[in-house]
């Protein structure tokens, strides 16, 4: 049997209940009475663990046999369930679940299983003293039998898919301690039965497929021999866990809901097992559309050497609000050492009057699994050291660490900061570059190759050669796709003989902006490089799952064509058949945790095919020229001014006696970040507070200087001439015509008047802007529409009007332009309605919130500028 138990050790039989574990401890301390307590502890702390999991997964009576003998400690666990195999999880010290096997083989000097027709038994042995014991035997994991249909799951995410099986198996196990309290939870004991059987079966053939996989793969692909009549089980299984995410979610249970990414995971893995057995074909996870907060990054596994390297201002933090890990260019924005922000709580740079929403915000997505802004880019406010208020953007992403841990990275970058490459229109041809000879070592060109250009194997000197080549033909050049071009024709002298290089843009559509071949002269560029078609949902090719993170993989053959391919399928399907390709490797361009692009090498007509073999110089290769990649473009959006220029024309609001005032601005998150849109207040002679609001027409450098113009032209009149607010207008539009380039823009003049005691009045004229909109501090809202006129640049002769409205104390006027509202595919009207709701329900905040709350709550992901200004009449306390 292999275990140290001569006849007659003490066992004694316990039924299948939940009290059975604490009168199995307490059997087993009787029968080692007099050993060392350490010894004892222990023996009962695997017993506990042992007899739970006969009491949870085989669900029989349970005999346990224990016995001492020369010193040495020998105990037996059996059931009678010897179909149920056991199912050992490779599990992080801290998981709730699943640390039963775990345990005993850390803490057990030997250990073992045996199955004979009636019982399955675990034994043990403890040997505190004398020589030391052979080698444990391990465990193997229990997979279904013969009659199995194997279930692949493709490009599976290593880190999310141990995560997703923690939180089902804590989930199963919550609900079983339900039940034996009398609470069901809305769950039949026979499905929590048939719910925790395929549980095991699928968790047990997973482990069992990890084990066969490199053990440094990130993404795999898996094959699962699942029994073929699963589908009820599977069914039940998933039903079962919707209910307990619902209890969790009421917080009826201590287990935290899944996330929106262990959601998805979780009907993802569900779907292709009941596909599959339905003899549909896979589904890779790399092809599933994402809830918002999911990513390219959830592929790999969180290294804080990834925020460390970054250049755009990242912090990353744990599920207890703590920062763990913050790089050089965040810190210094907020005026701290890097090593200064690790260990504190995130609120340490969250400002003040924000502290309340972000606890309550954290602590609903912990508690409900529900998410607002994660994955989305949000205008806001971080908090200097010093105190004062810098502008951002804040993009949260989560992601998993090696051992199942959720982590939130947060981007927070400067406002009016963005890339500045444009992109090119799908077809379009581009400017081939200079076909500059790039500088090789004599031998080079053969290297790798025999004298007929046949590629054989290359040895690790050649490897790298290659790799310090193709780094040094980048980074000695300042220009992206000249340095793309270098490296695609070293590539094509030594690997393959057609490179192809395809780049998201900023508009996250893919562009391809490098095609080379071996013979300079056998192709034109121009033909294959420009945009592509979209990475849709229904994208599910090659080029699709590289662009999601998968890969290297390796194409050998003709690629698979199907009736429903999206166009950029068929696009790179139609690209393999001009090139003549018999084999290619195809690989994402990844670096700080996100994939930009992908890389093919490809050979063509009677050329070796590459193999696995060259799966892993690929890799290598794309590593480094994503690195070098990303740090060109980060240098390309470094040259731009506009952000400096953006800033310097923000104005410093007025400190007036008895008139809050508030602005706020965000450039757009998905443009090139630069445009007209401007606010401005200041205190005419008269005293009464000017309120300035506008848009200059365009979104590029001409919109800024002409807004420029503009802000400067009108403070000087107001403040000149100290007229009614529509001449005011009408001399603008008037000085406007004469510039050199005349702007078409929106444009909003008031005057708000009164004494510090009141009563107050707004008088405005609007020069075809969106309508003021007055918010009373009981939350009534009115649009003050009246006043309107033409734009500005249209007829400076044209009459225009003016409004007079009273501001009652603690009111609040806002001035805004379109990119706060304006969405696509949806009506102006509804989307006014929606920001009268907003300021109805911030009417009692003060103003700072009031201004950081709409932009949080309407300004995330916006494609256009927003500028805000809101004043608020405030009587003498």
């Amino acid at each position: 049997m292999g275990y140290l138990d001569p006849p007659g050790a003490p066992s004694r039989r316990f039924p299948q209940k939940p009290q059975s574990v604490a009168s199995a401890r307490r059997f087993v301390r009787d029968a080692l009475e007099g050993l060392a307590p350490d010894v004892v502890d222990t023996a009962e702390l695997l017993v506990s663990e042992l007899v739970t999991n006969v009491v949870v997964h085989a669900r029989t009576e349970v005999e346990v046999a224990a016995r001492a003998l020369n010193g040495r400690v020998s105990v037996r666990v059996s059931d009678h369930r010897p179909s149920r195999g056991l199912v050992p999880h490779a599990c992080p010290p801290y998981a709730g679940t699943g640390q039963g096997l775990a345990l005993v083989e850390q803490l057990a000097s030997r250990h073992g299983s045996d199955t004979d027709e009636e019982r399955k038994t675990v034994w043990f042995e403890l040997w505190p003293d004398g020589p030391p014991p052979p080698p444990p035997s391990g465990w193997e994991a229990a997979v279904p039998p013969s009659s199995s249909e194997t279930v692949t799951l493709v490009d599976v995410p290593d880190v999310l898919c141990s995560a997703s099986q923690q939180h089902r198996h804590a989930l199963l196990r919550e609900l079983a301690l339900a039940e034996s309290a009398g609470d069901r939870l809305g769950v039949s004991p026979e499905e929590l039965v048939a719910a925790h059987d395929m549980n095991n079966v699928i968790s047990a053939c997973v482990t069992a497929a990890m084990k066969k996989q490199p053990p440094d793969a990130d993404i795999r692909s898996l094959p699962l021999p699942l029994p073929a009549d699963a589908t009820p089980a599977v069914v039940t299984l998933r039903r079962v866990l919707d209910m307990a995410e619902e209890a969790a979610r009421d917080e009826r249970l201590l287990t935290l809901p899944a996330l929106p990414r262990g959601r998805v995971f979780h009907n993802w893995l569900f779907d292709q097992i009941i596909a599959q057995l339905a003899d549909e074909r896979p589904t890779a996870w790399t092809v599933v559309p994402r809830e918002p907060g999911a990513g390219s990054s959830e592929l790999v596994p969180w290294d804080a050497r990834h925020v460390q390297a970054s250049r755009v201002p990242t912090i990353a933090a744990d599920e207890g609000n703590q920062i763990i890990a913050a790089n050089g260019s965040a810190a210094d924005m907020l005026g701290w050492h890097p090593d200064d922000l690790v260990g504190r709580k995130l609120t340490t740079l969250i400002p003040e009057h924000l502290r309340k929403r972000h606890l309550s915000a954290f602590s609903s997505l912990l508690l409900t699994g529900q998410t607002r802004i994660t994955g989305r880019s949000v205008p806001l406010p971080a908090l200097h050291r010093d105190g004062h208020l810098v502008p951002v953007r804040l993009l949260i992403q989560t992601q998993e660490t090696a051992d199942g841990r959720t982590v939130f990275v947060a981007q927070l970058t400067p406002r009016a900061h963005a890339s500045v490459r444009p992109p090119r229109g799908q077809g379009s041809g581009r400017r081939e570059p200079e076909k500059e000879p790039v500088r090789l070592p004599q031998s080079a060109p053969e290297r790798g190759m025999t004298r007929s250009g046949t590629e054989t194997g290359m040895s690790a000197m050649e490897r790298l050669s290659l790799l310090a080549d193709t780094g040094v033909a980048l980074s000695n050049t300042l220009d992206l796709d000249e340095g793309l071009n270098r490296v695609a024709r070293i590539l094509t002298q030594r690997l393959a003989d057609w490179c192809v290089v395809d780049l998201f843009t900023e508009h996250a559509q893919v562009e391809r902006v490098c095609v080379v071949h071996r013979d300079p002269g056998a192709l034109h560029p121009g033909d294959y490089e420009g945009g592509l078609p979209p990475v849709t949902e229904a994208a599910r090719g090659p080029l699709a799952r590289a662009l999601r993170g998968a890969g290297p993989l390796l194409l050998t053959g003709p690629l698979p064509s199907a009736r429903d391919e999206s166009p950029l399928d068929a696009h790179y399907l139609e690209l393999f058949a001009q090139l003549g390709v018999n084999s290619a490797v195809v690989a994402p361009l990844r670096a700080r945790r996100e994939v930009f692009g992908a890389l093919t090498l490809a050979r063509a007509g009677g050329k070796r095919p590459f193999t696995e073999a060259d799966l892993s110089l690929v890799d290598d290769l794309v590593r480094s020229l994503a690195l070098g990649i990303d740090n060109a473009r980060l240098y390309q959006e470094t040259r731009s001014i506009v952000e400096r220029l953006q800033r310097s024309l923000l104005p410093v609001l007025p400190d007036v006696e008895h008139l809050q005032l508030a602005a706020r601005y965000a450039a757009s998150s998905t443009t090139a970040q630069v445009g007209g849109d401007w606010y401005d207040s200041f205190v005419v002679p008269n005293g009464d507070t000017a309120l300035v609001i506008g848009d200059v027409s365009g979104h590029n450098l001409d919109a800024a200087i002409a807004m420029s113009q503009l802000r400067s032209m009108l403070r000087g009149i107001a403040i000149d001439r100290q007229e009614p607010p529509e001449t005011v207008l009408r001399r603008l539009d008037m000085a406007n015509h004469s510039l050199h380039r005349e702007a078409t823009a929106t444009c909003i003049y008031g005057l708000v008047k009164g004494p510090a005691t009141g009563p107050w009045q707004l008088v405005h004229s609007s020069a075809g802007h969106l309508p003021p909109l007055l918010t009373t501090a009981d939350g009534d809202t009115r649009y003050l529409e009246e006043g309107a006129g033409l734009l500005l640049g249209m007829d400076p002769d044209m009459p225009r009007s003016m409004a007079r409205h009273t501001l009652p104390a603690h009111s609040t006027v806002l001035l805004y332009t379109d990119g706060l509202i304006e969405r696509r595919d949806e009506s102006l009207d509804h989307a006014m309605d929606r920001l009268r709701r907003h300021t109805a329900a911030l009417a009692h905040e003060p103003l700072d919130v009031f201004c950081d709350e709409l932009l949080i709550g309407l300004g995330a992901d916006s494609a256009d500028d927003i500028a805000l200004l809101a004043a608020r009449p405030v009587p003498p306390s």
